[in-house]
Parts: structure tokens; C-alpha cells; sequence
């Protein structure tokens, strides 16, 4: 809204002429985003409690996560709020890849916030069944697959951390791969999200990751002199991942251990699936698995487990899965198991951006 409101004043007034460049935008969509959080945080934190949304703890959890019982969740109607918002103010409204991510984001937002909204109002145990969950992140993320199909800028070839000259073409196929890794990446983060600040914590990290290749993506010169896919418009994509930033470290004000609020599926389902509409639209797929290590690792180790549970008839790998209970049943305090995971995530996210270079 401010480019389209304040950049035409240029011509007489040359201060106006900021509103022209991505990362001076990009920085104030992420400030917008963080006083959002940080200003109505406490306002609906209140909300939250007078309506008795509170946090349902496993009984096979942690014995410390006992206490935890009844602290407010779907704080992440906060995150989409802030995130949605600060993106309509500082971004290009005619770039239709803000479009994109903003339905995928606001989508997955609307399907976590049923799942929430029957399990924590209507008190449905379960909330949405896991079927018709499952169904309903494909349709949006096919939706979002053909969307980018159709899109005479975009391409269907996947980019290969570490080889320039590997680049397979999906053709129709792409739409499957990019359902696989939206709703893939939305799940891990869900898994992720069950210690005080891991989640959203490891989610500003892959944010600040994606909003670099977003902008590399969308410069052409920068593009053709790294060789990696040049995405004309995906530039404008960089305010958005700013936002999710901002949003996340406003969020993480009131989250950190101990924390007041959880997010809830309503935001760790919709940040997830906007990771990874992001990283499809900066031809970054692959790299998704190294930015978000910690969140495949997350879902790997319930996939593990469970399989390995019904092969061995009711033997286990871990103590607990996803992988932070079982450091937690190891002995480590909860803040130790989020400080390290954080800073595993900030090591993978480096290795990462040092694959520009490696080709």
C-alpha cells in the first residue's frame, strides 16, 4: 500500500524514491510486523485466557510440560495478523507472487485455525480428523502448484544444491513436488512446535535464509552471477519473508521459556507452508531440506519411531518422539534443548547460503 501510495510522489519529492528498493521495504515490513506482535501481544494474551484457550498436555509428555497445562494457544493468529499486514503495507500488491503466499499462508492459517477452534472451543479431542486435515493441505498446496504452473515467468526445473549444471525438468510433475514440500515443510514445523521458542525461533531463522535467496532470486545480475535460477518478480517475495521475521520475533517476545502463549496449529501449520511456497518460488526446494534440517529432522524422527514401533511390536528408538522430548527424557533442561537446536539451525542456515557459491 505505501509503494503504491508514496513511491509515485517521487517525482517531486525525492526522499519518496526508498519506496523503489526491496530491502528498505523488507526492513520495515519486518519492524511493522515485530511492534504489531510486540504492541497487541499482551491484548490478546488477555483475550485468549478469558475465553479458556489453553494448551492440552499429553499424558505420556514430559513430566515438566505438566505445569504448561492451560497456558493460552492459537497465538498465532497474532503471527498471520502481523505477517498479512505489515505485506499489504509494504509490498508491490501487483507481484503475483505476494498473492501466492499470502493464500497459502492465510489458507493454512484458516485450516489450523479450525483444527484449533474445534479442539479447544467445541472441545473435540482430536479437532479435525487427520484425513481431512491431510486432504485439505493438499488441495491448497495443488491449488498453489497450478497457480505457478500456469505462470508464463515461472519454471518447472528443481535446482540441485551444489551441481550448476543439474537442473531437472518436472514438467506437469512440478505441481506433485511442490504439494510434497509445501505441505511437508507445513507438518514438520507443526512437529516442531512443542517446546517453549523452538518452533518459532528456528522459523525467523529459514525466514532471514529465504528472504536472501528470495532477493538473489529476483536480481537478475546477482542470479546470472551466482548461475542460479533467475525468477523475475520473486524479488518482491523478500518483504513478505521479512514479515514472517518480524511477526515471529514479536511473537517469540511472549514465547520464550517460560512461555505465555503457544501458537497453535493456526501458526505453526501456515509458517511451515509459507517456508515452503517460498523456497518453490525461488527455485530453492531442495535447499529446504538443509535450511529446515531441524524440522526434517523433527519429522523423521516420528516417522521412525512409529515405524519402527509397529515393526518391533512396541520397541522404540527414542525416548519420546519428536527428537526434543527425547533430549528432554535424556536430562537436558528445556531451554538447553531450544538454545542447541537453534543453534544447529543457524549453522545449517549458513551452509545453505554458502551453496550459492558452491556450484
Amino acid at each position: 500500500m505505501f509503494y503504491h501510495l508514496l513511491y509515485p510522489l517521487h517525482t517531486s519529492i525525492s526522499v519518496f524514491n526508498v519506496f523503489r528498493y526491496i530491502t528498505f521495504r523488507m526492513i520495515y515490513a519486518s519492524l511493522t510486523a515485530f511492534l504489531i506482535c510486540f504492541i497487541f501481544g499482551p491484548w490478546v494474551i488477555r483475550r485468549l485466557s478469558e475465553l479458556q484457550i489453553g494448551q492440552y498436555i499429553r499424558e505420556d509428555g514430559p513430566e515438566a510440560h505438566h505445569q504448561k497445562a492451560g497456558t493460552p494457544t492459537m497465538g498465532g493468529t497474532l503471527i498471520l495478523f502481523s505477517i498479512v499486514l505489515s505485506t499489504l503495507l509494504w509490498c508491490n500488491l501487483t507481484n503475483f507472487y505476494v498473492w501466492i503466499v499470502l493464500m497459502v499462508v492465510v489458507g493454512y492459517g484458516l485450516i489450523g485455525f479450525i483444527d484449533d477452534y474445534l479442539m479447544q472451543i467445541k472441545k473435540r479431542n482430536k479437532g479435525l480428523t487427520v484425513r481431512r486435515k491431510f486432504l485439505l493441505q493438499v488441495g491448497l498446496a495443488l491449488t498453489t502448484g497450478i497457480l505457478l504452473y500456469i505462470s508464463p515467468d515461472f519454471n518447472t526445473r528443481v535446482t540441485i544444491p551444489f551441481f550448476k549444471n543439474l537442473s531437472p525438468d518436472l514438467g506437469a510433475g512440478y505441481v506433485l513436488f511442490a504439494v510434497l514440500v509445501i505441505v511437508g515443510t507445513s507438518n514438520a514445523v507443526n512437529l516442531t512446535d512443542g517446546l517453549d521458542g523452538l518452533a518459532i525461533g528456528t522459523v525467523i531463522i529459514a525466514a532471514v535464509a529465504y528472504m536472501i535467496f528470495a532477493y538473489v532470486a529476483g536480481h537478475v545480475k546477482i542470479a546470472d552471477y551466482l548461475q542460479i535460477s533467475h525468477v523475475p518478480g520473486s524479488g518482491e517475495v523478500t518483504v513478505f519473508c521479512g514479515a514472517i521475521a518480524g511477526a515471529g520475533m514479536g511473537f517469540l517476545w511472549f514465547n520464550a521459556y517460560q512461555a505465555q502463549v503457544f501458537m497453535g496449529d493456526v501458526g505453526s501449520l501456515s509458517l511451515g507452508a509459507a517456508l515452503g511456497a517460498v523456497a518453490v518460488i525461488t527455485k530453492q526446494e531442495i535447499l529446504l531440506v538443509i535450511v529446515g534440517g531441524i524440522f526434517v529432522i523433527e519429522a523423521l524422527s516420528v516417522i521412525f519411531q512409529v515405524g519402527f514401533f509397529k515393526m518391533t511390536h512396541g520397541r522404540r528408538i527414542f525416548r519420546m518422539a519428536p527428537l526434543h522430548h527425547h533430549f528432554e527424557l535424556k536430562g537436558w533442561p528445556e531451554p538447553k534443548v531450544i538454545v542447541r537446536f537453534w543453534i544447529i539451525a543457524i549453522a545449517l542456515a549458513l551452509i545453505s547460503m554458502s551453496t550459492l557459491k558452491l556450484r
